[in-house]
């Protein structure tokens, strides 16, 4: 790859864009979106239309986190369905693959002929590099044949230099945002069950442990979680009571 066919200026406005991905967007499943268009933006060959998506592969299993377009969602279910194709490829090997006319790729034969119904003509799958077990690939999709030219390329793995680093945070947010809303629903839930637990003991003049003893075989006969028995049981003595945890904002 020659970086140098990549306007410097080019370069830092590029650089500058994906740090205000990260500073402008709410939470990580929106800043993956605007990631996915804004590489679609940039990535466009003249002439061609293209859509991308950005898939990662974590605990071995693919799925694709942002899409430029619900087409190219569709491309990427297809491509798992079959259980290979240039971007499984890509985020396996390390490197790039392009496929620069479907009507005469051999490789993935069923996958190619499903894309091929699709109006694809061209693919580029690009790696990121990540950390630990995490792989990930820039998924572009031209609608004609020879939609990516060498400088294409050339810039297309530029930029997945570039969005490393920025997709890499924005997965440990991602994480940050799963581990908190875990954190948060096991503290609601434990707030609903301590409720819960009360009002038992007000109604039937009972311990603490008896209480939850009453509980437990309401939550084995119901085949339900216990923290949804407790939300019953609160909500049967105050039906719009709001529960507070130390989460609330």
């Amino acid at each position: 790859m020659d970086a140098f066919s990549i306007p410097l200026e080019l370069q830092d406005s590029v650089a500058s864009r994906l740090q205000d991905l990260v500073l402008e967007t709410s939470d990580a499943e929106e800043f993956f979106q605007e990631l996915a268009i804004f590489s679609a933006s940039l990535l466009s060959p003249r002439g061609a239309q293209i859509f991308c998506n950005l898939s990662v592969v974590r605990h071995k299993k693919p799925v694709t986190v942002a899409c430029s377009t619900a087409r190219a969602r569709t491309m990427d279910e297809l491509q798992y369905a079959f259980g290979d194709g240039p971007c499984l490829s890509a985020m396996r090997t390390g490197t790039s693959v392009h496929v620069p006319d479907v009507s005469r790729e051999d490789r993935w034969p069923q996958y190619i002929r499903a894309v091929a119904d699709h109006a694809v003509g061209s693919i580029l799958a690009v790696p990121l590099q990540l950390e630990g077990d995490s792989t990930a690939a820039l998924n572009i999709y031209a609608s004609r044949i020879h939609g990516f030219a060498g400088s294409d390329i050339a810039r297309a793995e530029l930029f997945a230099e570039q969005s490393s680093k920025t997709l890499r945070l924005g997965l440990r947010l991602a994480r940050l945002q799963e581990a908190r809303d875990n954190l948060e629903a096991a503290m609601k839930g434990r707030t609903a069950i301590d409720v819960a637990v009360g009002v038992i003991m007000a109604q039937n003049r009972c311990s603490q442990e008896a209480a939850l003893t009453v509980l437990r075989k309401a939550s084995s006969s119901r085949n339900a979680k216990l923290r949804d028995v407790a939300a019953g049981v609160v909500e049967s003595v105050s039906p719009n009571a709001s529960l507070l945890t130390h989460f609330e904002e």
